[in-house]
Parts: structure tokens; C-alpha cells; sequence
């Protein structure tokens, strides 16, 4: 299932949340549909909305985990965090740089150097208590 980033906003906490929307295969969306259960939304055109209060760029893969759970697939982080740390100093800070702008979609340096933890474990996010996040 492809996502593509259509908004942000502030949860009442000040936190962000990242809204974006879910094109796949009929199959597909039916499985997304199932597995969002109560917290399914939709916007007013009918597409589905995944919220997350991490980023995982303009655009990105979700998969649909075994146990049910909707997560982002973070594998090209995970493969430009192993690279930067395999190769280190200013070859490895290039190679995350590059790595990075390329999976953000963007041309502008990129903010940090990705670390071991550049691809951090994601809950779904809840559309109804996002504000208390």
C-alpha cells in the first residue's frame, strides 16, 4: 500500500500528526479497512487517511504485519542507517546525506546523520486520541 503525506497538524499537546493517504488494491484497502477496524477514516473524497505521529516522508510503503498491526516499512531507513555505520566518518556521513534526501524527497542537506536508531519501532496511531498525544 502506498502513502503520500497530505497534511500535518498540532495534537492539543503541541505534538505533530502526520496524515496521509492510502492507494493500494482493492484487496489491499479492504485488508487497510480491516485492520484500521473503529479508527478507520476516510477524507472527503472517499480515499483512506493513515495518522501517524512520526514522520516517514513525502511518501512511503505501509505493510500490514501479521498480528493485524498497520506499520510503515522502514527498510530503506534501516539499510541507510547499516551503510552510514558501516563505512563511518565523512564516506558514511555522505552516504546518509544522499540516502536520506533521496528517501525524503528532497534537495536540501539533510538535517542529521541517520543512527542505529534512525528507523525507530512505530505504534499506529489512534485518529481519536491523537490530541492527547
Amino acid at each position: 500500500m502506498k502513502i503520500s503525506l497530505q497534511r500535518t497538524y498540532r495534537s492539543k499537546n503541541g505534538n505533530p500528526v502526520f496524515v496521509y493517504k492510502v492507494s493500494a488494491k482493492a484487496e489491499d484497502l479492504e485488508a487497510f479497512k480491516q485492520a484500521q477496524g473503529e479508527f478507520y477514516k476516510e477524507d472527503d473524497h472517499g480515499s483512506p487517511l493513515w495518522f501517524t505521529t512520526r514522520c516517514v516522508g513525502q511518501h512511503g510503503t505501509l505493510i500490514i504485519t501479521t498480528n493485524g498491526n498497520i506499520v510503515p516499512d522502514m527498510s530503506a531507513f534501516d539499510q541507510a542507517a547499516s551503510l552510514a555505520a558501516q563505512y563511518g566518518g565523512n564516506f558514511g556521513q555522505t552516504l546518509a546525506e544522499n540516502m536520506a534526501k533521496q528517501m525524503l524527497g528532497s534537495s536540501s542537506p539533510a538535517a542529521s546523520t541517520p543512527t542505529e536508531s534512525a528507523a525507530p519501532k512505530q505504534e499506529p496511531a489512534n485518529p481519536e486520541n491523537l490530541d492527547e498525544i
